[in-house]
C-alpha cells in the first residue's frame, strides 16, 4: 500500500500550490498544519524538513530509492511531484522546458512581487510607521504585479493554459492570482488571465485545495488586525534575522 505524502504547510499561495498539485495528481497525502502566525515554522521538527524555515515542505515516505525523502521550496516540490507522478510536467523535452520556464517565472517574479504588494497594502498601515515608505512600497509592487498580469494575459491570449497543456506551471501561478484585490489588480483589465483564473478555480482539485486551506486557517490570527496577538504574529513573520 502506498504511504501518503506528508504536506507540512499553511494555506498561503505557496502552500495551496502543493495541495492543488497533490489533488490533481491523485496522490495520497496528509496535511500537517504549520501555523506560521504562531512560529511553528521555527520548530526543530520543521527545520529538519525545511532549512529555510518556510512552508511548504513535504516528506515522502517512499522516495526515489524507496527510502524517505523530504523536499522544501514550492517550485522544487512541484517538479518532484510531477516526476514522481509522471503528470503535469511536460510530455517531452520541449514541453518540459516550456512548463519549467513559466514555473520559474512564477517562483522568481509573480510570487515574490505579489507577496510584497500584499504586504505593503495589507500589513503596512499597521506595521510600518513611515507613511512615505508605505506609499513607495504600495506603488512599487502594485505596479510590478500589474505588469506581470499583463505578461500572463498576453501569454493566455491564444491558449487555455500557460504552457499548452494544464501543468504545474498553472498550479504554481493560480494561487497567487486568486485574490487580485489584495495586490491592487482589477482582473477585468486582463480578460484572458481572468478567464484562465476562472477555469482553474472551477476544477474539483482547486475547490478542494481551497476548502482544505480554509479549514486549516480557521484557527489563525488576523495578521492585519490589532492587539498583542496580531503584533506577535507580525513580528514572527516580518522581522526575522538569521538564527544562530
Amino acid at each position: 500500500m502506498t504511504q501518503p505524502i506528508e504536506l507540512h504547510y499553511w494555506p498561503t499561495p505557496n502552500g495551496i500550490k502543493i495541495s492543488l498539485a497533490l489533488e490533481e495528481m491523485g496522490m495520497p497525502y496528509t496535511i500537517v498544519p504549520v501555523n506560521i502566525g504562531k512560529g511553528e515554522q521555527f520548530s526543530p521538527e520543521f527545520l529538519a524538513l525545511s532549512p529555510n524555515n518556510r512552508i511548504p515542505a513535504i516528506l515522502d515516505p517512499e522516495g526515489p530509492d524507496g527510502q524517505p525523502i523530504s523536499v522544501f521550496e514550492s517550485g522544487a516540490i512541484l517538479q518532484y511531484l510531477a516526476r514522481k507522478s509522471g503528470r503535469f510536467g511536460g510530455t517531452d523535452a520541449r514541453a518540459q522546458a516550456d512548463v519549467e520556464q513559466w514555473l520559474f517565472w512564477q517562483v522568481g517574479g509573480l510570487g515574490p512581487m505579489a507577496g510584497q504588494a500584499n504586504h505593503f497594502r495589507s500589513y503596512g498601515p499597521s506595521f510600518l510607521k513611515d507613511q512615505r515608505m508605505i506609499a513607495y512600497g504600495v506603488n512599487r509592487y502594485t505596479n510590478e504585479v500589474h505588469r506581470l498580469w499583463g505578461v500572463i494575459d498576453k501569454r493566455l491570449a491564444d491558449r487555455d493554459f500557460v504552457a499548452g497543456d494544464y501543468s504545474i506551471a498553472d498550479m504554481a501561478c493560480w494561487p497567487w492570482m486568486r485574490a487580485p484585490e489584495s495586490h491592487g489588480v482589477d482582473p477585468e483589465e486582463f480578460p484572458h488571465a481572468n478567464a484562465w483564473r476562472a477555469r482553474i478555480g472551477a476544477r474539483p482539485a482547486a475547490i478542494k485545495a481551497v476548502a482544505d486551506g480554509d479549514n486549516v486557517r480557521a484557527t489563525t490570527t488576523n495578521l492585519a488586525g490589532v492587539g498583542a496577538e496580531a503584533d506577535k504574529a507580525r513580528d514572527l513573520l516580518f522581522t526575522q534575522r538569521a538564527r544562530k
